[in-house]
């Protein structure tokens, strides 16, 4: 029997170890001095301002949803094709997610996002799913323009400030992505990456929030005050605290615990540096392989990954399969799977989930999230695949494919 190929493990090697091991000698192992140069060094790859790193990009989609000001009432746009946390973050506010539709690349449609625009709307989530940038310049313009910021209703002190609609990136797929010659990160108004452990850079849980936000803002007066937020409004945090007599400190409002350990940022810290010139690379070098393989073949639909004004982070290789519905598409998984390959799907959309259905939405309102969802399977991509582990995933794919549909 062959080796099961599984579908994302994680880089861990001695370089890692060692630097754990480092700072697990090092007396701290908290948010401390790991954790702050990983936030500059996210901060000078991205090429924004400030960066909060955190322990979760979930908690860095929620920080700055409070942060804005959001409540009861307002609507936050957001595709209907995304992992639950993306709108899950939305609920615990109080607030109603309002889903649009995609596009064939997987990300947000620009138009359904232009049509779903109210006079509650407070903030669009565009996912750069799969590691593809969505279209930007578009939706930065769109919430610029007089007749959408007429219809914007400030209603706390950030909302007065920005006076138009906040654009939140979840681009927890898309560190390294390129936009017009621009990392990720820096795309919009605020960006959040995802360092999970299947992630292409991990911290095993974690997550920064890139702060790119315009004048009058100012990103460090921010970046201090969200540091207190996401540790309970504590004024001090641990590693200030204990300098030496420095022990008093206040509670300014009740915050949360969303802070990243040094542990994690030492994890970070390596695959920062070798992220750019050597993960990223091996990634790329994957998915030509798999576009090389899979491409002979009529029915394999290829996910975009590289076009004039946008690259990819190499994160999902989400392969669609031509006139094959949902039913189809689970049987051909099962081959894969039986051939000890391990693949998956990214995702089952948010309005197919109960806890949304029962709030009365319906993935009939969504026809091309369906489209997409129900013929697509995301092959595995990790820096150690190999090259002959990555031709026998696609024609596990392959084979599978024909016993199921015929030749």
């Amino acid at each position: 029997m062959q080796e099961v190929i599984p579908f994302s493990p994680p880089r861990i090697d001695d370089e890692t170890i060692k630097e754990v091991n480092k700072t697990l000698l090092s007396g701290w192992i908290t948010t401390g001095p790991r954790t702050k140069l990983f936030e500059k060094k996210i901060a000078e790859f991205c090429n924004v301002p400030h960066v909060l790193c955190l322990n979760s990009a979930t908690a860095g989609l929620e920080l700055m949803l409070r942060w804005f000001g959001l409540k009861e009432g307002d609507e936050v746009i957001l595709p209907a094709y995304t992992y639950a946390a993306t709108a899950n973050v939305i609920v615990h506010c109080g607030a109603k997610p309002v889903f649009v539709d995609i596009n064939d690349d997987f990300n947000i449609s620009f138009n359904a996002i232009r049509k779903a625009i109210s006079n509650r709307t407070k903030v669009i989530i565009p996912v750069d799913l799969a590691g593809f940038p969505c279209d930007y310049d578009e939706i930065n313009a769109l919430v610029c323009s007089p007749e959408i910021k007429s219809l914007f209703i400030a209603e706390s002190d950030n909302q007065v400030v920005l006076n138009r609609v906040l654009v939140l990136a979840d681009a927890a797929h898309s560190i390294g992505a390129i936009y017009k010659g621009k990392k990720s990160g820096s795309l919009t108004d605020v960006s959040v990456f995802s360092f999970h452990a299947v992630k292409n850079l991990t911290t095993a849980e974690g997550g920064a929030v890139c702060l790119n936000l315009p004048a009058p803002f100012n990103n460090e007066d921010i970046y201090k005050y969200l540091c207190i937020k996401s540790l309970h409004g504590q004024s001090k945090d641990a590693l200030a605290k204990m300098t030496l007599g420095n022990w008093k400190y206040d509670i300014i409002e009740a915050g949360y615990k969303f802070n990243m350990t040094d542990i994690q940022a030492a994890i970070g810290l390596v695959e920062l540096g070798r992220y750019e010139n050597d993960m990223l690379v091996r990634r790329r070098e994957i998915f030509e392989m798999y576009t090389d393989i899979l491409s002979k073949h009529d029915f394999a639909i290829i996910p975009p990954y590289e076009t004039t004004d946008k690259r990819s982070s190499f994160h999902v290789f989400a392969l669609r399969l031509k006139n094959v519905d949902e039913n189809q598409r689970d049987s051909i998984m099962q081959g894969v799977f039986d051939r000890n390959v391990t693949v998956n799907v990214h995702f089952i959309p948010i309005p197919m989930m109960t806890f949304y259905k029962q709030m009365g939405y319906s993935i009939s309102d969504y026809p091309n999230t369906y489209k997409n969802f129900a013929c697509e399977i995301s092959l595995p991509v990790y820096y150690t695949l190999t090259n002959q582990q990555v031709e026998r995933v696609a024609n596990s794919v392959i084979q599978s494919y024909y016993e199921v549909m015929g030749k």
